[in-house]
C-alpha cells in the first residue's frame, strides 16, 4: 500500500492508537451518523486491534464539506483511503447505510488485492433487497420524524433546532446515497459475511437480512439481537465481545 496523505485524517478516526497492532477494524457509520458512534468499540476491544472510525464528509468538524450523495462516489473515496493504510489484516464493520459502504468498499478493495478478511454488516437487509424508500424527498420535518421512529437520535439533539439544522443537509445526502443504491443479485465478495440484525428493526425483516448469503463467496452467519434499528445500543457488550473473538481466532491462526 502506498503512503499515507494528510487527508487521511480528516477521514480516519482513532480513539484509542494501538501499539504494535495485529489486525484493523474499520467501522462505517449509518446514515447521519459520525466516527464518535463507535469510541466504545476502540475503547473495548484488544489494544492489539487497530480501531478506525470513518468520518464522512458534511457533519460534525467535516460540517464545512459538502456531504457525499452518491454511494459508489464514497466507496471509492474509502477505499482509496483505506488503500494508503499500513497493511493489516482488515475487518470491516458497518451498521445501516454502512453496511452497504462496507459491502462495495470490499469490492474495491478485492479487486485492488487487498481484500479484508471478515465483513460484518448490521442494520440492513442485503444489497440486492429492495425498498421503494424517498426518505431524501423529504422537508427537514419529515426527517427529522423518520430519525424520531427509528430511535437513533437523542431527544434533546431533535428538540434543537440549531442542532438539527446544521446536520440536515448530510442526513438528506446520506438517505439519498442509500435510497439510490442498486446492486444485482449475483454480486458477490470472497469475504466471508456476518449480518447482524434486531428482532424488532422496522428497517429490515429476517429474511431480506439473511438475503446477504447470497452476497458472499466466503460463508455466511446471521445472528439476531433483541431491539430496533439501533439494536447496537442495548447490545454493545455482546457485540463487543463477538468482535474480540474474531481477532483472537484470527491471531490464533496467523500463528499457527
Amino acid at each position: 500500500m502506498s503512503q499515507t496523505s494528510s487527508d487521511d485524517a480528516a477521514w480516519l478516526r482513532r480513539y484509542r492508537p494501538a501499539q504494535n497492532p495485529a489486525a484493523r477494524l474499520v467501522c462505517l457509520p449509518y446514515a447521519g451518523g459520525s466516527a464518535p458512534y463507535f469510541r466504545p468499540v476502540a475503547l473495548a476491544l484488544d489494544p492489539a486491534v487497530d480501531v478506525v472510525a470513518v468520518q464522512y464528509p458534511g457533519r460534525q468538524d467535516r460540517r464545512q464539506e459538502t456531504p457525499i450523495s452518491d454511494m459508489n462516489e464514497l466507496a471509492d473515496r474509502v477505499a482509496e483511503i483505506l488503500e494508503r493504510q499500513t497493511e493489516l489484516p482488515l475487518t470491516l464493520f458497518g451498521h445501516s447505510m454502512g453496511a452497504v459502504l462496507a459491502f462495495e468498499v470490499t469490492r474495491r478493495l478485492e479487486a485492488g488485492g487487498h481484500g479484508p478478511v471478515h465483513v460484518f454488516v448490521s442494520g440492513r437487509r442485503a444489497p440486492s433487497t429492495h425498498r421503494d424508500e424517498t426518505i431524501h424527498t423529504r422537508d427537514d420535518q419529515g426527517i427529522i420524524d423518520e430519525l424520531r421512529a427509528t430511535d437513533g437520535t437523542a431527544a434533546a439533539i431533535l428538540n434543537d433546532e440549531e442542532m438539527m439544522r446544521a446536520a440536515l443537509p448530510a442526513l438528506r445526502a446520506d438517505y439519498l446515497a442509500t435510497e439510490s443504491y442498486r446492486c444485482a443479485p449475483g454480486v458477490a465478495i470472497d469475504a466471508p459475511i456476518t449480518a447482524l440484525t434486531g428482532d424488532r428493526d422496522p428497517k429490515t425483516t429476517l429474511d431480506e437480512c439473511r438475503a446477504w448469503a447470497g452476497h458472499t463467496l466466503g460463508g455466511f452467519e446471521l445472528q439476531v439481537y433483541s431491539g430496533g434499528h439501533f439494536f447496537l445500543a442495548d447490545n454493545g457488550p455482546e457485540i463487543n465481545g463477538m468482535l474480540d473473538r474474531h481477532f483472537a481466532e484470527g491471531r490464533v491462526r496467523e500463528r499457527v
